[in-house]
């Protein structure tokens, strides 16, 4: 039996974010503004019929797919919303779900540390060399979910509602993370954007 752990679409992509995604892309990388969806399953396995399906029915394009033991996951992004959302529809159609029946996405972990040192900043910054980087004085919030897919769509919504600087996006895995760093007033902001976001995830 395949089970559906996340189960969440983007309606725009946020700049850094859509960035972002395209360094650690393995196959078409996003642009801004693109619709997209994240779906991860168990068994991992899994994930290649279902992926299968939706880039033979819909124009969808894939953007990654990572298939581990335990989970596998699918990307899939395009211009048009009307199609990633088909896209979606027709993988919970072909898995028997709905998009109700995802794992419920529970936050692992969450801190915000205000006026960063430098030598903690270099440190994260040598760390994570795929998105922006932490300027002393900057605050920094750290958010991880379980499972980690749900994590993307945090860092959207982070990105929509504040200035804020993206350092990580880890989404594969048996957590999310991310990593996010601004003033903060704008940190605040952020961080209450990611929170509500996984409290309440998006469906197509």
């Amino acid at each position: 039996m395949i089970k559906l752990r996340t189960y969440v679409y983007v309606d725009s992509l946020q700049p850094q974010l859509a960035e972002y995604m395209a360094t650690v892309s393995q196959g078409y990388p996003p642009t801004p503004g693109e619709a997209c969806l994240w779906i991860e399953v168990a068994p991992g396995m899994a994930v290649h019929r279902l992926t299968d399906i939706a880039l033979k029915a819909t124009r969808v394009h894939l953007t990654q797919q990572v298939v581990e033991r335990a989970f596998g996951s699918m990307v899939v992004h395009h211009r048009d919303q009307s199609d990633v959302r088909a896209a979606g529809e027709i993988v919970l159609g072909r898995l028997g779900s709905r998009q109700e029946d995802r794992q419920r996405c529970q936050v692992a972990w969450q801190e915000t540390i205000r006026g960063m040192t430098p030598d903690h900043t270099v440190l994260i910054n040598r760390q994570n060399r795929r998105g922006s980087m932490i300027i002393p004085g900057q605050s920094m919030f750290i958010l991880e979910t379980e499972p980690a897919g749900y994590i993307v769509y945090a860092a959207n919504q982070a990105e929509k509602a504040a200035d804020i600087t993206l350092v990580d996006v880890s989404a594969v895995g048996a957590f999310g993370r991310l990593i996010i760093a601004g003033s903060e007033s704008d940190i605040d902001e952020a961080a209450a954007a990611a929170l509500a976001a996984v409290d309440n995830p998006a469906g197509t």
